[in-house]
């Protein structure tokens, strides 16, 4: 498990439980594309963690896909849920999700869905509450986050959930399952940040880098699943951190499908972004 020692980053507003408040800040299907060949069916790799590090350069040649992220958090036997739902462009390096919230105790939903942007070192949020007006936007600087978005803002960025890869030090092959109704396999093993950040492409290396400043321990524990043509189809990766005294386990996962649709991203401009306070 990955212990993280910071504190308080930047992330979305509000939560349903404190662990959410705490972790992210103040917060912090199949799909066919016509023409397109059935993919080919997996096979065993000869050398597992290879392969595990070659999965971003198969999502790259794809272009771009659809995606689907949850970031499950637990402590003291409580559990929160955030959910987001977009699509990425990993040549571009750019997406858009639509972030859901936990509902809070009384079951009634504190929160409307937070718009992101995914953009190479920067994070745009739309709808974060905190005192934000609701037409403007929160943009964070992926840099200098601790985590380097992995976690902060409630939806792991799809190019980093993949790039981490890049820093596996050690994999096995599971075996084969289905998925979705496509067959992939299924790759158990750790990623060193340290070396994906190292290994990383340009855009995503900053990010990368800080995250493994940030965390005390420089490992995560990951399964990846990869189909025919070693494009990722799935990822969880698992962290872990202290805060106050408690121990809250994270685990992000990211699930990407019809490859190759159009994905339009249009950052803010700068008149509106959010320039003021931000409420804790």
């Amino acid at each position: 498990m990955v212990v993280q020692r910071y504190g308080r980053p930047h992330g979305l507003g509000g939560g349903a439980f404190a662990v959410t408040a705490v972790l992210v800040g103040s917060l912090v299907g199949t799909v066919a594309v016509t023409g397109c060949a059935a993919p080919e069916d997996p096979k065993p790799a000869a050398d597992p963690a290879l392969t595990v590090r070659n999965a971003p350069d198969a999502l790259v040649k794809a272009g771009s896909s659809k995606a689907s992220t949850s970031m499950e958090m637990a402590s003291g036997g409580t559990r929160v849920t955030i959910r987001g739902e977009g699509g990425y462009d990993f040549r571009r390096r750019t997406g858009r999700l639509e972030v859901v919230l936990p509902k809070d105790p009384a079951g009634a939903s504190e929160h409307r869905p937070i718009t992101e942007l995914l953009a190479p070192g920067a994070l745009y949020m739309k709808n974060r509450g905190a005192g934000v007006p609701a037409d403007k936007w929160v943009r964070v600087d992926t840099t200098t986050l601790d985590d380097g978005n992995l976690v902060t803002g409630g939806a792991t960025d799809p190019a980093a959930a993949a790039e981490l890869l890049r820093g596996a030090r050690e994999a096995t092959y599971v075996g084969e399952v289905e998925l979705a109704g496509v067959k992939v396999s299924h790759y158990r093993g750790v990623a060193d940040i340290a070396h994906a950040a190292r290994a990383a492409s340009p855009q995503l290396r900053g990010a990368l880098a800080a995250a493994a400043k940030g965390f005390a321990k420089d490992t995560v524990p990951f399964d990846a699943y990869l189909d025919g043509e070693g494009r990722l189809r799935k990822v969880r990766h698992q962290f872990s951190f202290s805060n106050q005294g408690r121990t809250v386990a994270v685990a992000s996962t990211t699930l990407l499908y019809g490859f190759g649709i159009p994905v339009e991203v249009t950052l803010p401009d700068r008149r509106d972004i959010y320039a003021g306070k931000i409420k804790a």
